[in-house]
């Protein structure tokens, strides 16, 4: 069900060689970069860690950047979980969208207690 989990840093280069190397023994390595985030994982199909400079732009911490993303298997099913979501409290932190074109299709919420979780598709 755990797609991946983001952890905010401060500096890309020291998160993405501390990560890869920490985890190369299991198989894992950087799956791909996009300057801002980088997915640290075995397989786009198994669950990663992403590392990542906060998205507003504030100083990384525990919490700042962290996200809890859940595989949804379809776009609508990523439909259909954000809205359920905000039916249960939730409030909006991204509608549902495509992200990277003909790769990834997510929405975010936030819980009522202000976690951030993502609903998302590959491909």
């Amino acid at each position: 069900m755990i797609g991946y989990v983001t952890l905010g840093v401060k500096d890309m280069e020291a998160a993405k060689a501390f990560y890869g190397d920490l985890l190369a023994d299991l198989g894992a390595k950087v799956l791909f970069d996009m300057e801002r985030i980088a997915m640290i994982g075995t397989s786009m199909d198994e669950p990663m860690v992403a590392v990542c400079l906060p998205y507003d732009g504030e100083p990384a911490h525990p919490g700042n950047g962290n996200m809890v993303a859940i595989k949804a298997g379809s776009k609508e099913s990523v439909d259909k979980l954000y809205h359920k979501a905000l039916e249960l409290g939730a409030s909006c932190d991204g509608e549902p969208g495509q992200r990277i074109p003909d790769m990834f299709y997510g929405a975010y919420v936030r819980d009522p207690d202000g976690n951030k979780i993502a609903f998302f598709v590959f491909g």
